[in-house]
């Protein structure tokens, strides 16, 4: 029986329902898509605090000893793009101008935190320095911790990170290449806390 006009025109309209309700599907999925891309786009980017955890042996008086190592309060503000001029610049020239000295050797003890002396200092000495100076040159004091990590040869190592816009960037007194957290290879085990640097936090352990 061929179709009347009335029957024609109630199937379009039924095909065109039908099509409106797959294009809002596809537009939803499409969405949801995005989102998804930009949660694995920044998943990774920054290290994953896991529990709470005590302060390295060294570190337990860093408070006490340079308030400015556990402060939370910027001076000024800045760019992004500033901040990151500053970071590379203060990184080269510490590692330029301090000489790696062990604490066994400048103390006579194992593990001793303190700004490099005269005759230099070790990695935690580094990044204390480092940290300093950037706080000094404005950059916001809570962006900047210290890390306790094993490294490439594993063996106990300090840097310190830089909490960017784009992610956590190391900073290390072994290279003057400042490199994301996930491409330095180094088994992360502790850092200050971002919330409180004044205390410490286990973190996800693979770079």
């Amino acid at each position: 029986m061929k179709p009347t006009s009335t029957e024609i025109r109630a199937g379009f309209g039924r095909l065109a329902s039908t099509m409106g309700r797959m294009v809002v599907v596809s537009a939803l999925a499409l969405g949801s898509l995005s989102v998804v891309s930009a949660a694995n786009a920044s998943e990774g980017r920054y290290i994953k605090s896991v529990a709470a955890s005590p302060p390295p042996s060294g570190a337990r008086q860093l408070c006490r000893q340079y308030s400015w190592a556990c402060s939370t309060k910027a001076s000024v503000a800045m760019s992004n793009q500033q901040e990151m001029r500053i970071i590379q610049r203060v990184n080269r020239q510490v590692n330029a101008t301090t000489r790696s000295v062990t604490d066994r050797s400048q103390y006579r003890t194992a593990e001793r935190w303190a700004l490099p002396t005269s005759r230099g200092g070790d990695c935690e000495d580094f990044a204390l320095l480092k940290k300093r100076d950037l706080i000094r040159a404005g950059v916001d004091p809570s962006k900047l911790l210290i890390a306790t990590v094993l490294d490439t040869k594993r063996n106990s190592h300090a840097v310190l990170v830089y909490r960017s816009a784009a992610g956590d960037l190391v900073l290390d007194n072994l290279t003057n290449q400042i490199k994301p957290w996930s491409a330095t290879r180094y088994l992360f085990l502790r850092m200050q806390n971002p919330s409180k640097p004044s205390s410490w936090v286990g973190v996800y352990r693979r770079s």
